[in-house]
C-alpha cells in the first residue's frame, strides 16, 4: 500500500533524507517517530494553551486546580500532595497559591489534623473555570484526532502506553 500524498515528504520525512545524505551509516528510523512525537508534543502544547486561556487559565492554573478537581468533595489536598500531583517545587507552589487565593479560585485552611500545616480547597469560582478549561480541551483534543478512527485512536494509544511505561 502506497503513502498517501499527506503520508509523504512531510517535514520529517526531508529531515531525514538530509540526514542520511550526511551520516549514511547511521539508522535514522528512530527520528521517524520521535520528531512526530515532538512535533506532536508541541502542537498539543499550543491547543493547551489556547484551551486554557479561553477559560481564563494559564496552564500551571490549570494543573493546580484541576489535581484539586479530581478530589472528591470538598476538592482539597494539602501542598505536599499537590507537589506530587503537579510535579513542581515547594516554592513554585507557594507562589501558584498565593496567585490562585488572590484569584479567589482557591482557600487554604488550616489542618485540623496538623496545626503546622494547612489545606487547600478548590472554591466554585475555581471549579467553574477548570470545568470549562476541561470541556475546551476535551472538544479541541477530539477535533485534532477526528482524523483518527476510535481504532486508529485506540491503537495509538496502547503504542503510546507502551513506549512511555519504564523498561523495568
Amino acid at each position: 500500500m502506497s503513502p498517501t500524498a499527506s503520508e509523504r515528504d512531510d517535514e520529517v520525512d526531508l529531515l531525514i533524507d538530509a540526514w542520511s545524505r550526511r551520516l549514511p551509516d547511521v539508522d535514522l528510523t528512530p527520528l521517524d517517530v520521535m520528531s512526530r512525537l515532538r512535533r506532536a508534543a508541541n502542537r498539543l502544547a499550543r491547543l493547551r494553551a489556547d484551551a486554557f486561556k479561553s477559560a481564563g487559565l494559564a496552564a500551571w492554573e490549570f494543573d493546580v486546580l484541576a489535581a484539586l478537581r479530581r478530589e472528591e468533595p470538598p476538592h482539597e489536598l494539602n501542598p505536599a500532595q499537590l507537589i506530587e500531583a503537579t510535579m513542581i517545587g515547594s516554592a513554585a507552589m507557594t507562589n501558584r497559591l498565593d496567585n490562585l487565593s488572590r484569584r479567589g479560585f482557591v482557600d487554604r485552611r488550616p489542618n485540623p489534623r496538623d496545626g503546622r500545616s494547612v489545606l487547600v480547597r478548590l472554591t466554585s469560582e475555581g471549579a467553574t473555570h477548570v470545568d470549562d478549561a476541561m470541556r475546551q480541551l476535551a472538544a479541541r483534543e477530539g477535533n485534532e484526532l477526528r482524523g483518527l478512527s476510535r481504532e486508529d485512536q485506540a491503537t495509538l494509544v496502547r503504542l503510546l502506553r507502551r513506549l512511555v511505561q519504564d523498561p523495568d
